[in-house]
Order: structure tokens, then sequence, then C-alpha cells
């Protein structure tokens, strides 16, 4: 009897697809991660491995890499990834980081099949793998030291606002043409959500602020697409070896996170190379999706865009803040695509499969007092960029007032928008929560914009009570 190891966290469709396998012969071991995923297929020297690319400790790119790193499996096991998206850049990551096939959620039983037997059909077809080199965990960093009062209450501020390329000029004064870049500082921790071109403005300010004395910052990466990862080179606290520059995120589709943010620095596109900063600099690639910034807790999920995305919230004593910026809703994805024949017919397993996956970002945004998410395109926009891996102001709106967030931020502006265009889409999200009949504050993110919160009375966030999706 052939063995196959199934890594997925969506428990309907591990369900649905154990089924099919243990009808056609095959024995079949679970696992919830990528790195038990890997340990079964060892032990049990598994002919076939289907796993989900977006799963804890070990993502599908991931695993896919490992599989082919091991003598044991690498001409032996077959690999099949799925995915919720179907970006057809995160189907040629995954084939170049081992995967024999890529099959898009939700399963259909047909089609897997069929798949199943074509790929593991007697066959002298020779599967051919770009080997890609194993990059050594980096050493792991005591916590940072606080290097603000411990007792100061959480502020957050906005050093970058824009989506995609900086937008210098007159018709973006107000709201800010610099790329992402937020300022959380809460129990003692200096904490920066991507380091877009805003993060150059807030180092220059850190520098002034602290006037020749040491400090620590936290930079947490949510992907490493330019304009989250173009300021880095420009922050000036990484320039000076007094100063501890703690960079935390996950390992890409394709590369390291320290591999990512050094090639921008390379020749011939930087004068200077990331090992040459005199700066005390530490990355660190996470597999958990919860951790800590000295007493600060951080929870992480996968958000719906290109690649690896992810979004992060911050608890504090005054509630969580939650950061989303690059994330295209799947019921709103899914639907669109049918209807404009870019994807398969529309089933109710497709319906329900997107269902689930927008509830988990509800679950995980649950009760925030501060929701910072992308809100690149109006409706009408939105209907010619389908698969782009953004949203749209109206879903953000039914995202916050399903959430019962308190504060909505749309984030991530369009670099063609004006302060202009932003205004009448805030003013439109602000109509649509009294047709909604919520009581969601609907505000646009602005460049230098600074919010100082303040506990609420009965706010679980103060005895860090994780997210609805954690307690899962």
């Amino acid at each position: 009897m052939k063995t196959v190891v199934l890594v997925d966290e969506d428990q309907s469709q591990r369900t649905a697809v154990a089924g099919w396998l243990a009808e056609s012969g095959w024995r079949v071991l679970i696992a919830d991660d990528g790195e038990t995923g890997l340990e079964l297929a060892l032990k049990n020297r598994a002919e076939l491995v289907i796993c989900d690319l977006l799963m804890p400790r070990c993502n599908g790119f991931q695993l896919c890499r490992m599989v082919r790193q091991e003598a044991a499996l690498k001409n032996h096991t077959r690999i099949i990834v799925t995915t919720g998206g179907g970006y057809p850049t995160d189907r040629l990551n995954a084939f170049q980081a081992g995967a024999d096939a890529c099959l898009t959620k939700p399963l259909q039983r047909y089609e897997f099949l069929k798949l199943l037997k074509e790929l593991m059909g007697e066959s002298d077809t020779t599967f051919l793998r770009r080997e890609a080199a194993r990059q050594p965990r980096p050493p792991a960093t005591r916590p940072p030291p606080p290097s603000l009062p411990l007792d100061a209450p959480p502020r957050v501020r906005f050093w970058g606002v824009r989506g995609s390329i900086p937008t210098p000029g007159r018709a973006t004064l107000r709201y800010g043409g610099n790329t992402a870049c937020v300022e959380v500082r809460t129990g003692g921790q200096i904490i920066i959500l991507d380091a877009g071109t805003g993060i150059a403005p807030l180092g220059a300010a850190l520098m002034q602020e602290f006037n020749q004395q040491p400090f620590t910052v936290t930079i947490l990466i949510s992907h490493t697409h330019w304009d989250h990862i173009q300021g880095f080179p420009f922050f000036e606290p990484a320039y000076h070896p007094k100063n501890e520059v703690r960079i935390i995120g996950y390992k890409g589709a394709r590369e390291g996170l320290a591999s990512t943010l050094s090639s921008q620095m390379e020749s011939p596109f930087f004068p200077i190379s990331l090992s040459e900063l005199p700066g005390n600099i530490s990355i660190e690639e996470m597999r958990d999706l919860s951790f800590d910034i000295g007493g600060v807790r951080v929870e992480a999920t996968y958000l719906n865009h290109p690649g690896l995305c992810m979004g992060y919230r911050i608890h504090t004593p005054a509630g969580a803040v939650a950061y989303l910026p690059d994330n295209e809703p799947y019921q709103r994805f899914k639907y669109h695509a049918t209807v404009n024949e870019s994807g398969p017919p529309v089933t109710q397993e497709a319906i329900e499969y997107a269902r689930r996956q927008d509830q988990r970002i509800i679950d995980f945004v649950q009760g925030a007092a501060v929701l910072i998410i992308d809100s690149q395109y109006d409706a009408n926009e939105y209907q010619s960029r389908i698969g782009w891996g953004h949203g749209c102001v109206d879903d953000v709106v039914a995202l916050a007032a399903s959430a019962k967030v308190k504060r909505v931020f749309l984030f991530h502006h369009d670099p063609r928008h004006s302060d202009e265009h932003v205004d009448r889409m805030v003013e439109w999200g602000r109509n649509f929560v009294q047709l909604l009949g919520e009581n969601v504050e609907v505000n646009a993110a602005q460049e230098g914009l600074e919010l100082v919160l303040q506990p609420a009375e009965t706010t679980p966030e103060r005895l860090g009570t994780p997210s609805k999706q954690a307690e899962k």
C-alpha cells in the first residue's frame, strides 16, 4: 500500500481529500503543519506529499524544497501543492521549489483523482527540479530591551501609507506619497510595521529623539514586495552600532528574508551591502504564528496576496492593533473571477471555502481597537484588477463591521489616487457603515497622523487575550 502525507490546516478540505485517497487504496497520514509533514514523509518514505502553500511553522514552498533536499525522498516522492489564491506567480514558485503539480482550492474529486492517476502512473518521466540551497536558521536573539517607559500609553503613527510605488507631488500632499511603514509603541517597545520608503523619515526622527542614546527597534515585515522593503537601506538607525535593529518576518516563496533584504543592496543597485551596515542587526524567520517582542504579544496570519504575505495583530493594554497591508477577500476574488471567465464555474464548495477563509480573517481582527487594512481600490476599479491581491473599500468596511472593530484606516492607497479621491473613498465608507447599521469609525491612513490609544474599561486585550483565530 502506498503512503501519502496530507498537510493542511483546513479540516473540511483535509477530510474530503483523505476520504478520496483512502477509497483509492492509499494509506493516509495527516499533519497540521509542514514540519510534522516532513517528519512523517521521512519516517514512512511516503510516495506522495500533498500540502497547502500557507501553513504554520513550515509553508508549502519550504516543504517542497526540503523534500527535494532529502536523499531518501528526492527522486522517490511526488508533491502536489494546493492553494486558495491560484495566482500564477504562486504556481510558478511552487514548481521551482520542487512541486510536481499545483491545484486550486477547493479541490474537485474528479480533477484530483485524474491528476493523481497521471502523476503516480507507471512512467519513466523525470521531473526536473531546481535545487534550492538550504538557508541556515538565524541564531536566536535575546528579547529586545525596552526603549520607552513601560507604562506609556500605546501609540500608532503612520509614516508611509501608499501602495506599489512612492508618489510625491501636489495631488498627494495631504495623505502622503511614501510607501508602507507604520510605527507602534507599546510595552516599552518600538515596533515598525514594514519598511517601505516611510521608514527613512521615521529613522531620522528616531535618531533625533534619542539624541546619541542607544535604542532598540523591531521591524515586522509583512512580505518582501518592493513597496514594503525598499526603504530599509535608508533607515539611519541601522548605520549606528549602538542601536539594535531586529527584523522579523517569514520565509518567502523563493528566498529567505535575509537573502531578499540583502539582494536589493547588492551592487550595482546600492553602494553598501547589508553585511557592511555597522548597526547591530538581526534577522529572524518565524515559524510559529504567535510570538513575543519583549512583553508584547504578536499574532500573525496569512493573507490572500501573490506569494507569501502576513498580517499582524499587536496586543496592547488599550486594545489590539491589526495590520493587513495587502489582502484580497476570497469571496470577492472567487466570484468575480468566475463572472469574468478567468476561472472555473463557481461551485457551492468554492463559495464555502472562500467564506471560511474570509471568516478566518474576520476572526483574526475581531474586536481590534485599530484596523489598518489594504483598501487600494474602489468598487469600480476592482472590476479590472481582479486577482491582483488587493481589496476595495466596500469589502474592507463590511469586514470591519463584521469583526466589530472600533476604528478602521484605509491603507495602501493606490499611487494614482489623489487626496480628493481618497476623501471620496472615506466618505463612501462612512455612508456604507450607516447603511449597515454599524458603529465603526472610518478614516484613511495619513502620513504623520498619530493615534494615542486609551484603555477601555472592559477591553480583553489588557489581559493579552488572543484573537478568536488563535483560540482555534
